[in-house]
């Protein structure tokens, strides 16, 4: 799981684009879904995201996404349809709780529930996408100015989590390894020596970066990159998408209400963004083949 989701240098446009192009590229279908709560707009969108993670060659950080968003996306929908006594068409008439009363089940407490499980699902499939296909160097020099400290840590991360993840592996395969007439190694015992060995590896990384200078005062001014000539594709998907999103919320081209009962609207600005989501996800990529 931790493998699929790591960086991996790629030949596909995203993976050559420069970090803050592609963040906003990215961001774009992130801001989608927090912005809207219609059905369809979250579709669109959700298809935009798949696209542009299969354009990208992330197709294994994508899936890891979608197992991990359908248990949790499932939780939400049944907690939300429980918790939520609000709609008006009532499915299930349940039991009387001593405290929380009568627990009745609506549709539109499970609209409700779906609406907040595709939003969140979105959002973890373009985080997937980011954190496979966008080098976290690249971040991290976009980042340096603002906060140095936070960024490095960030990166970090990021390059020792698979790390600890491979220690794990290795430390399960050797216990299997080990022979029937051996004592079975606890889980307990198994966390306590990659924990150790974490540990071990971060004063080395500490210690390391000492040497290298970064406990002392950092330049005024890093080296910039040279600026990758897809970046002008994601810029332009961005922007429209920004735009189209904003035009819409500005309007009141797109409205949802899950309570007291489902009422969607749909104008033709609404309409535009959701046949523009698709090809501007693929836009970019197409275009930025061409620069090989």
């Amino acid at each position: 799981m931790i493998a699929a989701l790591t960086y991996v240098p790629r030949r596909t446009p995203l993976g050559r684009a420069g970090a803050l192009a592609a963040s906003a590229y990215l961001g774009a279908f992130v801001a989608v879904a927090f912005a809207f709560s219609h059905p369809v707009i979250l579709a669109a969108d959700a298809l935009a995201v798949v696209i542009a993670g299969l354009l990208a060659g992330t197709g294994r950080a994508l899936a890891v996404s979608a197992r991990f968003a359908a248990g949790l996306g499932v939780l939400m929908i049944v907690t939300n349809a429980i918790a939520s006594q609000r709609g008006e068409t009532v499915l299930v008439r349940g039991p009387d709780l001593p405290v929380l009363g009568t627990v009745d089940v609506t549709a539109e407490a499970i609209a409700e529930g779906g609406i907040l499980a595709l939003r969140v699902g979105i959002v973890i499939a373009a985080f997937a996408v980011f954190t496979a296909a966008v080098d976290p160097d690249r971040v991290l020099r976009l980042l340096r100015p603002i906060a140095r400290r936070s960024a490095l840590t960030a990166t970090l991360v990021v390059r020792l989590v698979p790390l600890a993840a491979a220690d794990h592996a290795r430390l399960r395969d050797g216990a299997a390894l080990r022979g029937p007439a051996a004592a079975p190694v606890s889980r307990s015992s198994l966390v306590r020596r990659l924990v150790a060995g974490s540990l071990d590896r971060s004063v080395d990384a500490a210690a390391a970066l000492e040497l290298r200078g970064y406990a002392g005062t950092a330049p005024g001014r890093a080296r910039k990159l040279p600026r990758s000539p897809v970046d002008a594709g994601f810029w332009l998907a961005a922007a429209a998408i920004w735009g189209l999103a904003v035009a819409c919320v500005a309007t009141g081209a797109v409205t949802y209400e899950s309570y007291p009962g489902i009422e969607l609207g749909l104008e033709p600005l609404g309409v535009a963004l959701v046949l523009a989501l698709p090809p501007l996800a693929a836009l970019p990529h197409l275009v930025g083949g061409a620069w090989r």
